[in-house]
């Protein structure tokens, strides 16, 4: 039997037994690579966080719920015959600041007791489109295409109707979501 391993009955070799037992001195050298290695693993956690962030974020962001804007009152639009063009407040949250603008919209005369509200964007290239009085028909400056009263397609490059928007009557007030839609392509998909 080898004189430094261990036997059967668990005694160990003098040569094991003075490694296990000896205490290891901690020494200035030593004690400073400790140090520099735990801020080296600090610094490096610090500098990841950015990048961990930066990563993680499309995950995590939500976007500010679309509000609702106020038309007018149901009073205004129960006699309508034809489309009527009205500014609304639309509110945006940009992070830290809060954007107020005007954007047009047409009201449709009521069906159902309720009107109907298109957006004036062209689902074409997204010129805005505005309501011809003499022929009763919307145009599109930019490409030629035209749309029935009701919004409907009636000609021209636009692949689709125009966008009817999300409205509701709150409290004898018509409101609207005001959203805008992906162009070019035939069905109407929400891009904000």
């Amino acid at each position: 039997m080898n004189s430094s391993s261990t036997s059967n009955d668990g005694d160990f070799s003098p040569a094991a037994d003075q490694s296990t037992l000896k205490p290891k001195s901690l020494t200035r050298r030593s004690f400073l690579g400790v140090l520099l290695g735990f801020g080296t693993v600090v610094v490096g956690a610090a500098l990841s966080v950015p990048l961990i962030r930066f990563v993680l974020h499309p995950l995590l962001t939500k976007t500010t719920e679309i509000g609702w804007s106020d038309v007018g009152n149901i009073n205004e639009f129960s006699s309508l015959t034809a489309p009527v063009k009205k500014l609304i407040r639309v509110q945006q949250l940009d992070a830290w600041r809060k954007i107020v603008s005007e954007k047009p919209i047409y009201v449709l005369p009521m069906k159902d007791g309720l009107p109907r509200i298109l957006s004036p964007i062209c689902p074409h290239l997204g010129c805005s489109v505005p309501w011809n009085e003499a022929r009763q028909e919307f145009l599109c400056p930019c490409h030629g295409a035209v749309f029935a009263e009701d919004g409907a397609r009636v000609s021209g490059p636009a692949p689709r109707a125009m966008d009817e928007l999300e409205s509701k009557v709150e409290n004898g007030m018509v409101k609207v979501r005001y959203q805008y839609f992906r162009q070019l392509i035939p069905t109407k998909e929400v891009l904000s």
